[in-house]
């Protein structure tokens, strides 16, 4: 038996963690964009990275080091993705690292933000000489990876072994544009002091990306820096795996929640529940179909309960599916039931009550077989256009 609680604080929180972000001069307004993660001890790292063909340099770096490496920093930096940045871009980083008065072992970085141009070295090592590795500013470390989010975003939790012992884990990341299945577009850096193997670490983001990170969608993009990153120092010496794979969940459900909630411009949160589908494969298919359907999105910004839209994105997923088995409702509000239409003006007016709703689902029940899958997406209006049409400037 365990517990897990939600706990207030930032990763400086966890034993042998520290962080901080600063103002290097890389944003023209001055605010922060430069951090770190700091380990007074090395950790133990496991990664995922987008599935993007052109992955950027900080990824292309990272996997130069040898499988279940140790590191001790980690360098984060906001408005410069430093990708399509060829072999200079890797070089950059060898040559920032270099610069760096400190005892850094295999250090990692990660950067987000405009793609195509060269990361301006001299601003993040001059930023970077300025860090207090004793910092404990969490809070600094989360404005300064944002880039087009509304808020920070972070989450704490301590889990209570029956044994008596116990470890914390927690989380930062950046991510509101860009977000799509197959690794959300965004950083996500995860940090435990759980004496975890490296291949349960492993093991458990792979295991909780599918339901979280892989089951989001804003824009139906995926960008070229996507990064999930574990870090685990050990030093509370608690593990029990079943109780460190349900935190890391909990964690992770969090940060992607926390992101599909930001989207750029979207005022809703919807889950799409797809149940009763012939495989997992399917359901699958058919609820990320939905969360990625520009039409879908922008009914839901006009607060539009068309369930055609709806029917229409599950056909044209190409699942196996019937008009005679299939039943749509927005919360619990049937609309479409095996056939009949449910639409009359007593259920649209119920319908159009749940969508002015910040957050609700769309239920899918495709009534011919036992799997389901939940996706989860936004509404897409015209504050998206506005941001990523000057994203440059």
């Amino acid at each position: 038996m365990f517990t897990i609680l939600p706990i207030k604080g930032y990763i400086d929180q966890i034993d042998g963690f520290n962080c901080d972000g600063i103002s290097a001069g890389l944003k023209p307004s001055g605010d922060k964009d430069l951090g770190f993660i700091y380990s007074s001890t090395p950790c133990d790292v496991q990664a995922i990275f987008t599935e993007n063909k052109f992955q950027a340099a900080p990824l292309k770096h990272f996997l130069q080091y040898e499988e279940n490496f140790k590191t001790n920093f980690v360098l984060i930096n906001s408005k410069n993705a430093n990708a399509m940045t060829g072999k200079k871009g890797i070089e950059d980083i060898n040559t920032i690292f270099k610069a760096l008065p400190f005892e850094l072992l295999n250090p990692i970085m990660s950067s987000t933000g405009v793609i195509g141009n060269p990361i301006p070295i001299q601003k993040i090592v001059d930023g970077a000489k300025t860090f207090d590795l004793k910092a404990n500013s969490g809070e600094n470390l989360s404005k300064a990876i944002m880039t087009t989010d509304a808020y920070s975003k972070t989450c704490m939790y301590e889990v209570k072994l029956e044994n008596g012992s116990s470890f914390k884990i927690g989380a930062v990341a950046k991510g509101a544009g860009m977000i799509n299945p197959n690794l959300a577009t965004m950083l996500c850096f995860i940090c435990t002091d759980a004496n975890v193997p490296s291949e349960d670490m492993k093991e458990a983001l792979k295991i909780n990306s599918e339901t979280t990170f892989n089951a989001i969608s804003v824009d139906g993009d995926t960008s070229t820096n996507d990064t999930v990153m574990l870090l685990a120092n050990k030093k509370s010496n608690a593990y029990e795996k079943e109780a460190f794979i349900e935190a890391l969940r909990l964690v992770m459900h969090d940060m992607a929640m926390l992101m599909v909630s930001d989207g750029e411009g979207a005022k809703k949160a919807v889950a799409f529940e797809v149940i009763n589908a012939v495989s997992k494969a399917e359901a699958q298919i058919a609820a990320k179909a939905l969360s990625n359907s520009l039409l879908v999105k922008t009914a839901l910004f006009g607060e539009d309960p068309n369930f055609g839209r709806i029917a229409s994105t599950i056909g044209a997923s190409r699942i196996t599916c019937s008009e005679e088995t299939l039943v749509i409702s927005y919360n619990d509000i049937v609309v479409y039931n095996k056939g009949e239409i449910c639409f009359d003006d007593i259920q649209e007016a119920k319908a159009s009550k749940v969508l002015k709703e910040d957050k609700f689902k769309v239920v899918c029940d495709i009534g011919l077989g036992d799997y389901k899958f939940t996706a989860y997406g936004c509404d897409l209006g015209y504050k998206y256009v506005e941001i990523n049409a000057d994203y440059r400037t």
